[in-house]
Parts: structure tokens; C-alpha cells; sequence
């Protein structure tokens, strides 16, 4: 299973140890929020960004489209759905020494 492959089956299953345990202690994660994305910097800041998004979205779910590698770089296209809407959207990752050290989020519309 690769290092984000590994993250995703975390990240699925809503489960933030497992989640931060596919991460690099010094990983960046940049959300989706308006109109550039809010970077969150260092495990403790990237936890919590997980831990309140599954908090206020408890009937959102994710689908993975397709993962493009490209080595230390992998490319995800998703789908994000909840109640009766959805968007669609892409993550940029870095991965370092088997683990995910960024997630850049971008989402369309």
C-alpha cells in the first residue's frame, strides 16, 4: 500500500491517529476554505483541522475518483458529498520517507 493510499483508508475511516500516523510530524495541510485555503502547519495544527472537520461534517463522504503518481508527488481527484449536495475537487501531496508530508486541497466551483 502506498503512503497515501495508506492516508486515504485513514482518512475514510474517520480515523485521526491513523491519519496522523501516515503523516510526517512536520506535515502542512491547506484546506478548502475561501478563497485560498487556510494552512494548517505541524501535527498538533493538522489535527485539529481533522478532528473539527470530521466534528461538523458527520454525514460528509469522500470517494476517491482516481490517483495519479508521480513518485514523491500523487495527484487525487474526489468526490465530496453530504445530505443532497457534493463538489469535486483535487489534493496535491508530497510524500517523504513513506509518509505524507503535505495535502494541498482544491475543490471546484
Amino acid at each position: 500500500m502506498t503512503p497515501v493510499e495508506r492516508f486515504q483508508k485513514a482518512f475514510d475511516a474517520r480515523d485521526v491517529d491513523a491519519i496522523m500516523a501516515a503523516m510526517t510530524p512536520d506535515c502542512v495541510f491547506e484546506d478548502t476554505t475561501p478563497p485560498d485555503g487556510r494552512r494548517h502547519v505541524g501535527a498538533e495544527a493538522v489535527r485539529a483541522a481533522w478532528t473539527a472537520l470530521f466534528a461538523t461534517s458527520p454525514d460528509g463522504v469522500f470517494t476517491t475518483e482516481e490517483l495519479i503518481d508521480a513518485g514523491d508527488r500523487v495527484v487525487a481527484r474526489w468526490r465530496y458529498e453530504w445530505g443532497s449536495g457534493h463538489v469535486r475537487g483535487v489534493d496535491v501531496f508530497t510524500v517523504r520517507d513513506g509518509l505524507v508530508a503535505e495535502k494541498l486541497a482544491y475543490v471546484k466551483g
